[in-house]
């Protein structure tokens, strides 16, 4: 399966409750934190709910 790396771009702060749990279970708790993730439908889904949020890099 194909990794991609996710980069919080902007805060939680001032984000509904449902964006802020998405972050947190993604492994993102601060601006700038970076994982890397198999790339699994449920993440996909994850990463659809808060694209305005993190940034998405396919890994080789």
């Amino acid at each position: 399966m194909k990794k991609i790396k996710i980069k919080q771009i902007k805060s939680g702060i001032d984000r509904p409750e449902r964006q802020k749990r998405i972050l947190k279970a993604l492994g993102l708790t601060k601006p700038h934190a970076e994982r890397e993730v198999e790339a699994t439908p449920q993440i996909l889904g994850m990463i659809k709910k808060v694209n305005h949020l993190v940034k998405v890099e396919e890994l080789a």
